[in-house]
């Protein structure tokens, strides 16, 4: 409801009203370095003209003539129709009451709302004269920033309902001659994997269906390199795109036979057909996009901005360093198992302990993954002193305390899946598939919304003073259905939607919370979910050689204070490999610390180095948390090195990490040169946590223009051979 008030009171106070589309009008939507341009032709439609470097007086586009032929279709539209003249993939498809299908969207008026001295929104009326359907596109322009985000309000404003068969966020048209791709797909513990590709004539689809846990085998996001043949971290100009939806997505890039692309994003249409009543209206969620006129690494520093100030909850909270207990316990544990662990966060410097799954349960106790989820009780066979007890013994010794929950999920067995099997997602008459032992709830149900909400809420009222909740969820969307809702089809919607309400609800009540949003490791990494989520679980696999890839395509579009990154015991747990700690260490601290593994089966001379790398992280974490991050070299290529660096907003400060993944042999030294540096100071420069140094210029001060044009080559020439260099401006 609140949606078409908005609607209906923008429309009720138009500006730039146009009569009979006599006189052609222009729309920029502009950030200090870039300008998006629109404008009316002679019959009413919004075509899109530009979107990349700044243009100053748009006038100039009045009258453009692109030289299209007639028979090739419409030129670009910024919100193209199924129907009229439109033949490629439409952002927008409607069915209407009489069976027809046809969308012919004029211009009706805009307007433009400064929000601050940074932020502005645009908001252009759109109408089907002949339906009286209406849409809104919606432009919120971040100055400093460069990045544009887009979304659009869907209006019946006719007699009859209408059903929605796709409804996009924002359609970009570019025009360049080469289009080169770089998206992002894996699977559970091997999340975030680069894959790139030329953009050939066709549509390239990234998309996912499963509902629930999306973002593990694609994410929604990528960066697009014009007019080049590869991707490139410091030239030439690039578009990056971020999808804020936490359900089923879909991104489409088509280039058409005048060798244009369209890109489309948003809700994927999958069995998500939406009726829309008369009078109601349907809002998508942001896509975000920037342009960098200096490569893929601007693109990454752009979004990050954004990110840290507007697109993450709260991200001026530092989370703390952290040892969890999942890889260090498991199931198996009691109140002394944890108390134990607790001193050894305080003995190593950590400063916080999150227990993790097994705690609840007590007619259906959880001491594996077959029982008990759902029955959000103390297990007092477990910790018969309770979890107060536990979070008193933490803050005494000055340690937060968190605690893990799944309350979207249900075990079968399980008081409440006997209590409410009306709560469960499943499609009438067929047998309901289990993933991990478990069902899902049902969250386009306000009951069970309200009982997900109460999960949280008696979670943190069991002891005063929780500082943090790890919220797991892991399993997808199978054999989808609802009895709560009358049309199937609204299912992955409107489960959606009641996930952010709850989540809504939680930060109404618990703004300070620290809270993780964690899928089975990198299941809902995307900028939905931090709207409400301080940062993301980044991967089950914790295993250091993996994780250098996965957080680096991670990072490559969500900042490095959001990505929970841990140190793992050895064999590690998922992948058998064996690290040497220090690798462990160097490449956890490239993203919010954390330890996954039990103290007490550490020596005393890795213990005493946990501390020193701690220490250390803590007088640098604030360059990982907030500064611009360098891709310095990619572990795809040549050499099998990878280097990344932090720099402070005033260049004064930077943290340099630089790992080697392969046996080199004797004869290959890599060259990190540190772009991002100031060429006019001059940098100390010493090499954290080792006795001896891997660089020949340890603890020398170095001229910027040297550390920029020349570089460092430290000995990295052995597979799991690391170094992490902290400089200072003199």
């Amino acid at each position: 409801m609140k949606h078409l008030k908005k609607i209906n009171a923008l429309l009720a106070c138009v500006l730039f009203a146009v009569s009979a589309y006599a006189e052609t009008v222009m729309i920029s939507v502009e950030t200090d370095n870039v300008s998006m341009v629109m404008g009316t032709d002679k019959s009413g439609e919004l075509l899109f003209y530009h979107f990349g470097g700044r243009i100053a007086d748009v006038s100039a586009f009045k009258g453009f003539r692109s030289y299209r032929r007639s028979d090739y279709g419409t030129d670009p539209m910024a919100y193209p129709a199924a129907g009229g003249r439109y033949f490629n993939e439409p952002a927008l498809a409607v069915e209407y009451a009489d069976g027809y299908g046809n969308t012919e969207l004029k211009y009706v008026s805009h307007k433009v709302v400064r929000i601050d001295g940074n932020v502005a929104r645009t908001e252009i009326v759109l109408e089907d004269r002949l339906t009286s359907l209406k849409v809104v596109l919606v432009y919120t322009s971040y100055s400093r920033e460069d990045v544009i985000t887009c979304h659009t309000e869907i209006l019946n404003g006719g007699k009859k309902p209408v059903t929605l068969k796709s409804y996009y966020s924002s359609s970009l048209p570019v025009k360049a001659d080469k289009y080169f791709l770089t998206h992002f797909y894996g699977a559970w513990a091997r999340e975030m994997q680069v894959d790139q590709e030329m953009l050939t004539h066709g549509i390239k689809t990234i998309e996912s269906k499963k509902g629930v846990r999306t973002t593990h085998t694609e994410n929604p996001s990528f960066m697009l390199s014009l007019n080049a043949d590869g991707f490139d971290e410091n030239y030439g100009e690039v578009i990056a795109g971020a999808l804020a939806w936490s359900g089923n997505f879909r991104i489409s890039f088509q280039m058409d036979e005048t060798d244009e692309l369209n890109v489309l994003a948003g809700i994927n249409p999958y069995a998500s057909e939406y009726r829309l009543e008369r009078g109601k209206a349907m809002v998508t969620p942001d896509m975000i996009y920037t342009y960098s006129f200096a490569g893929a690494g601007q693109a990454t520093r752009n979004l990050h901005d954004w990110a840290r100030r507007y697109g993450c909850y709260d991200s001026s909270v530092m989370c703390p360093a952290l040892l969890n207990s999942w890889e260090g316990a498991y199931f198996d544990f009691n109140t002394k198992t944890l108390t134990d662990m607790i001193d050894d966060v305080k003995d190593m410097g950590l400063e916080m302990f999150v227990l993790d799954d097994g705690w609840f349960g007590n007619r259906y106790p959880r001491n594996d993954a077959k029982s008990g989820l759902g029955d959000w009780e103390t297990n007092v066979s477990k910790l018969p002193e309770g979890i107060d007890y536990l979070v008193r013994y933490a803050h005494d010794r000055g340690v937060k305390f968190g605690i893990w929950i799944e309350p979207e999920m249900v075990n079968p067995k399980s008081e409440l899946a006997a209590r409410h099997p009306d709560w469960v997602v499943k499609s009438a008459g067929r047998e309901i598939p289990q993933i991990r032992s478990q069902w899902l709830l049902d969250l386009s149900n306000p009951e069970v919304q309200d009982f997900v909400f109460g999960v949280f809420d008696r979670t943190m009222q069991m002891a005063p003073g929780i500082d943090y909740i790890k919220w797991d969820a892991n399993r997808h969307v199978e054999s989808f259905g609802s009895e709560h809702i009358d049309r199937q089809s609204h299912f992955f919607v409107e489960y959606v939607q009641g996930f952010y309400e709850v989540l809504r609800r939680i930060r109404e009540k618990y703004p300070e919370v620290i809270v993780q949003a964690c899928a089975s490791g990198g299941g809902r990494v995307e900028y939905g979910a931090l709207k409400y989520f301080n940062e993301v679980w980044t991967s089950d696999n914790t295993e250091a050689l993996s994780r250098v890839f996965i957080q680096y395509g991670t990072n490559m579009i969500y900042p490095a204070c959001v990505t929970g990154s841990h140190v793992s015991a050895v064999p590690n747990h998922q992948t058998a490999n064996v690290t040497p700690l220090k690798f462990r260490f160097d490449v956890a601290s490239a993203g919010r610390l954390g330890m996954e593994l039990q103290p007490k089966d550490m020596t005393a001379e890795e213990r005493e180095f946990a501390r020193k790398a701690i220490a250390s992280y803590k007088e640098y974490r604030d360059l990982v948390f907030y500064g611009d991050l360098y891709r310095i070299h990619s572990p795809y290529g040549k050499g099998d090195h990878y280097a990344l660096m932090y720099v402070s907003k005033d260049k004064r400060r930077a943290v340099v990490f630089a790992y080697c993944l392969r046996y080199q042999g004797r004869a290959l030294v890599p060259q990190f040169r540190l772009y991002g540096l100031d060429p006019d100071m001059r940098y100390s420069l010493k090499e954290l946590n080792v006795d001896k140094s891997r660089f020949w210029g340890a603890g020398k001060v170095f001229d910027g223009t040297y550390l920029i044009n020349q570089g460092i080559n430290p000995q990295l020439m052995k597979v799991y051979d690391s170094a992490v260099y902290y400089l200072e401006a003199e």
